[in-house]
């Protein structure tokens, strides 16, 4: 177990409704909007006994119709990967996942990584939080080796992925120059979820012009992660891949759950980032769902919090990180929990911001707006790099000299704790995931929670947080509408309208 001051926490006793001696009427909207305290006491045995449920889960082979689909296989994960790896090293699926990426940081300056929903969220979460946030701009002196990083796949805008090819074009004329050399990463279980399938089609035949329809090169350029038996899969063998050279996703492991699998390592290796510490992390977490007891247990509290709030009317749930850079792990507990327990007309709704940056947005909507919202606040302690002072200034007609020997640090402490007070002194409810400092095995930790917990609270409302039936539609959809219409891209519709 690591040391205390490096785990994660989840403080929520600010939304607990405490006594109070007279009426007044914040006490009455306290009353109506916070959590009694007697009320979180009453469900920790049901928790537990759903906490031994979803343990017992790992085990089944044959899971009844009812509990289909179940992919409880992300929850072992991270352990089983480490100890892989310590018996087998370069034979192990992390060991595959460490070649292939130095692999590509030998060869590329630019990797392409393409992938939707949890094939590609995940990786944009960890870029973000982790890696320099000017990155791509840095010269490869201070990238020290790690390539240039671009997201695409994940939609249909034909403009943007054009933008890609054109900078592609302009920055990488010759092959055999490294640095002017690009790389791809495809991520997808199915290989058939259709803008993903389009978009490598197009990447992969820029590769070939770039690179040579018959070059050996493509087969070290392009690193395919895909499931057992996939079309992308197929399509790789039949493009002369090695099986080997293959990742694989595990069958018992759902897309938005799939950040330690190949899917998010692979690119975070790629990156440069120590993912064996991130590993380490949420095996950690496991570990503590597992075997704490509910105060000590983060995934637990957060768990049976959300849900008895959701139950409460909260149904609208906003993840305010209070750091820039932990963005995108917003938007990837998006779509985890959207796809997890959005069913059967159920289901809270999940907005991410930043603060103090949505305060002048959302702030107002926060504070004195709809009361339907549960606020988690992502607080880091330690600071990267040194604070910025406000300093002393000759002009002082922006009268910050009286906070000259305050940093940036201070200023968002201040916003923090103040504006916590507020939602508080008008009975908003808000908690804290509180992280030590931002580095892997902190964000192994959270991601690894947030997952637990999500599969926790769909087990308390009675939700299968597994599959997502209702995507499937729109999927089906829109296939039979492509074979529906002639095989005529718009813009030559409109020429031939026009006479061309």
């Amino acid at each position: 177990m690591q040391l205390p001051d490096e785990n994660i926490e989840y403080q929520f006793s600010r939304l607990l409704a405490q006594p109070h001696e007279a009426w007044t009427p914040l006490a009455e909207l306290q009353h109506q909007h916070f959590l009694p305290p007697e009320k979180v006491d009453e469900v920790k045995q049901w928790v537990t006994s759903v906490r031994g449920q979803v343990v017992a889960e790992r085990e089944l082979q044959n899971p009844p119709q009812k509990m289909r689909p179940l992919q409880p296989g992300f929850i072992d994960l991270p352990q089983k990967m480490l100890d892989s790896y310590k018996r087998k090293l370069d034979a192990s699926d992390l060991g595959k996942v460490l070649r292939r990426a130095q692999q590509l940081r030998d060869t590329v300056d630019r990797v392409v990584v393409l992938g939707i929903g949890g094939s590609y969220l995940a990786s944009k979460a960890i870029f973000g939080a982790l890696c320099h946030s000017h990155h791509n701009e840095l010269p490869a002196k201070l990238r020290m080796g790690k390539p240039r990083i671009y997201f695409e796949g994940n939609d249909l805008d034909n403009d943007a992925l054009q933008d890609l090819f054109e900078l592609l074009e302009n920055t990488c004329v010759d092959p055999d120059i490294i640095e002017e050399r690009w790389g791809v990463v495809v991520a997808s279980k199915s290989g058939s979820t259709l803008e993903t399938a389009a978009t490598y089609r197009a990447v992969r035949g820029e590769a070939r012009k770039f690179y040579g329809h018959k070059n050996e090169m493509l087969r070290k350029v392009i690193v395919p992660i895909t499931g057992k038996s996939s079309k992308l899969r197929d399509l790789c063998l039949a493009d002369g891949f090695p099986d080997d050279d293959i990742l694989t996703i595990p069958d018992d492991v759902g897309g938005r759950f799939s950040v330690f699998t190949a899917v998010g390592l692979l690119p975070a290796a790629v990156m440069g980032l120590d993912v064996r510490a991130m590993l380490l992390g949420a095996a950690t977490m496991t570990r503590r769902f597992i075997e704490e007891p509910f105060d000590r247990n983060p995934v637990l509290q957060f768990a049976t919090i959300n849900h008895l709030m959701t139950e409460r009317g909260k149904t609208t749930r906003v993840l305010t990180s209070w750091s820039r850079k932990l963005e995108a792990v917003g938007w990837w507990y998006d779509q985890l929990l959207s796809e997890s327990l959005s069913k059967n007309g159920r289901g809270p709704t999940p907005i991410t911001t930043v603060g103090t940056r949505d305060l002048h947005s959302r702030g107002q909507q926060h504070q004195d707006g709809t009361r339907d919202k549960l606020i988690n606040n992502l607080v880091v302690k330690q600071i990267k790099h040194p604070p910025v002072m406000v300093g002393m200034s000759e002009r002082n007609e922006d009268d910050l000299n009286q906070f000259s020997r305050k940093g940036l640090p201070d200023i968002l402490e201040a916003a923090i704790k103040n504006t916590n007070e507020a939602y508080a002194e008008a009975a908003r409810p808000t908690a804290d995931i509180t992280l030590p400092m931002i580095s892997e095995h902190t964000i192994g930790q959270l991601l690894q929670m947030l997952m637990l917990a999500t599969v926790v609270e769909g087990r308390l409302s009675g939700t299968n947080p597994y599959g997502q039936p209702g995507v499937e539609a729109y999927k089906n959809n829109m296939i039979r509408a492509l074979k529906a219409t002639p095989n005529l891209p718009k813009g030559e519709v409109r020429d031939q309208a026009k006479g061309v």
